[in-house]
């Protein structure tokens, strides 16, 4: 398997970062790493903006998963400043298909859309 190029990478490496609790909790943190335009299809169905999920991923009563473990990570340099990621996440027994894409900034890769879908099992999953 080939290395991915660095606009890949670095959506990978962002992408692993918004997993880390640590940065999870941070407003700062998540505020770097989100795109101004950032929406979300959660895992329930509901939508998120760059507010709401920072506020909600932030606050004092915030549901802790616990570590999330991600797995089959791959991505796709669509054009020069987006990158398209899929992978699977599970945390405490729930998993789910994720995707993202990564838009290039001034400021460097930003989260620009994310979806994730529950899923029990997949018999029809690539390998």
């Amino acid at each position: 398997m080939s290395e991915p190029s660095p606009a890949v990478a670095a959506a990978i490496e962002g992408e692993l970062r918004l997993l880390d609790p640590v940065v999870r909790a941070s407003a700062d943190l998540l505020a770097s790493l989100l795109h101004p335009g950032f929406r979300e299809i959660g895992t329930s169905g509901r939508l998120w903006n760059r507010e709401t999920i920072i506020e909600a991923l932030t606050a004092d009563d915030a549901p802790r998963p616990g570590p999330l473990t991600a797995s089959r990570m791959q991505g796709v340099e669509l054009c020069s400043d987006l990158v398209h990621l899929t992978f699977d996440t599970e945390s405490k027994g729930l998993r789910s298909h994720r995707s993202s894409l990564w838009r290039l900034t001034g400021a460097g890769w930003r989260l620009y859309f994310h979806q994730a879908t529950p899923f029990i099992d997949d018999p029809f999953a690539e390998v």
